[in-house]
This record gives C-alpha cells, sequence and structure tokens, in this order.
C-alpha cells in the first residue's frame, strides 16, 4: 500500500457517477417514459440538463441564495421546469413523482458491487454524498451496494465541497482526518476532501456522460494520493 494511506481506517465514496451510472439510468427511465407517452424528445439532453439543474440548485444553496432543501427537492423542481420545456405531456402526480425518484434507482458500474464487497473486508466503507439519506437508502437496496453506513450532506445541512462535509464524515466515523479517504470520479471533490484533510483516491469514470465524455478530468495541478482504474483494482492496489 501507499504509505501516504497507511493511516487510513475508512474510505468514503462519492456516489453519483463514481459508484452509478446515473446518466444511462435516468436515460433509460426518460425513454421508458416517452415510449409509454407516445412521446419523442432528446432525452440524453433531458438528462444532462436535470442533472446540471442539481449542481445549480446546490451551489445557490451553498451561498446563500436559496434556503435548504434536500436533493429530492431539488431534482423535483428542475424536472419540473424541464417538463415544461420539453413539453413532455400527460403524466399524472403520482407519475412524475416516480421519474423524479428514478434517482433512487441508479444503476451500480460493473465493479462498483464486487470492488466495494472487496474493500468492505479490510475497511470500513460509507457514502459521502450529496444526495439525501433516504435516496442513498433506496438506492444501495436497489443496487445491491454493501455500505456500511450512509452518510450524506444532508446530515450537515450544507452541500459538497463544503468543507464541513468531509470533516464532520470523520467525525461521525470517530477517526482523524487523515484516517479517512474520500473516492471520487470527480476532482473538484477531491480537492474538497484534500483540502479538509481527508485522503484522495481518484477512480477515474471516463464515460459518465457517454462514451469517452467524463464531467470533471484532473487539472495539471491536482495531485491525489492514489489513482484506480476501478474499484476491483483499487482493492487489489491497497492489499498489496
Amino acid at each position: 500500500m501507499s504509505t501516504g494511506l497507511s493511516d487510513v481506517r475508512a474510505l468514503v465514496f462519492d456516489v453519483f457517477g463514481t459508484v452509478v451510472d446515473w446518466r444511462a439510468s435516468v436515460v433509460e427511465e426518460l425513454e421508458r417514459v416517452g415510449r409509454s407517452k407516445g412521446l419523442a424528445r432528446d432525452w440524453p439532453r433531458f438528462a444532462d440538463m436535470w442533472r446540471q439543474g442539481y449542481g445549480e440548485g446546490m451551489r445557490r444553496i451553498n451561498d446563500g441564495a436559496d434556503e435548504w432543501v434536500n436533493v429530492d427537492v431539488i431534482h423535483r423542481r428542475k424536472l419540473d421546469s424541464l417538463i415544461e420545456e420539453f413539453n413532455v405531456t400527460g403524466l399524472s402526480e403520482s407519475e412524475t413523482d416516480h421519474l423524479n425518484r428514478v434517482w433512487h434507482r441508479l444503476r451500480p458500474w460493473p465493479d462498483s458491487v464486487e470492488g466495494l464487497t472487496k474493500l468492505k473486508s479490510r475497511y470500513v466503507i460509507a457514502t459521502l454524498s450529496n444526495g439525501n439519506v433516504g435516496l442513498l437508502v433506496n438506492m444501495a437496496k436497489f443496487g445491491g451496494l454493501p455500505w456500511d453506513c450512509v452518510l450524506s450532506s444532508e446530515l450537515f445541512g450544507i452541500y459538497k465541497p463544503h468543507p464541513d462535509v468531509y470533516r464532520g464524515a470523520a467525525r461521525l466515523l470517530g477517526l482523524q482526518h487523515r484516517e479517512v479517504a474520500m473516492v471520487a470520479a470527480h476532482s473538484s471533490d477531491l480537492r474538497g476532501a484534500g483540502k479538509a484533510g481527508l485522503k484522495t483516491i481518484l477512480v477515474p469514470r471516463p464515460d459518465e456522460y457517454g462514451r469517452g465524455k467524463t464531467a470533471d478530468a484532473p487539472g495539471p495541478d491536482d495531485s491525489f494520493d492514489l489513482i484506480a482504474p476501478d474499484f476491483i483494482a483499487l482493492s487489489n492496489t491497497l492489499s498489496a
């Protein structure tokens, strides 16, 4: 193992994009809705704009422009505006609510369950996501994700990359900052974790936004404690 990670006792994971393939899952659900309602729309663009609204909503809360709401509410607000913008007709309230909760039903990347299970044999593994607790619990049940516990920005009333989220996770786990490593596909998340004193592990997901389309590639000044191509390789590296 890298000597820089020798003190690590817990791994905390970003979830959207890092553990689960949110885009393919959401596009598939939108296409299903479109077929059921006889609607032909640009569903991949709809999904990308929905995701963009998630980020915008969190930034407004962290900047103090909006009061705290959880991610389910942020998703629903953006969904309502996109339904109007894309002229998606014929959805009942119950159907709209079910569609909004597609974020609770995201499929893991192919290596996620096996890799997490291997890592769990040696480390405490937990989410550290901006998704709300209920969403993350449902997602874990849906995808068979073997978390030891579910930690969320919701517990701290502010969203990543605010340092209170990373430091709060270490505190709730009863660990020093250096004993916790943040695992994420997104450099911005890891920068926030590193500034808060956590160790950092990059697991790139180059197809997050479609084949060969990543959201947040490392910059020239980024330096992480470890880079692994997937969770199985990460487990093998940490066990060496």
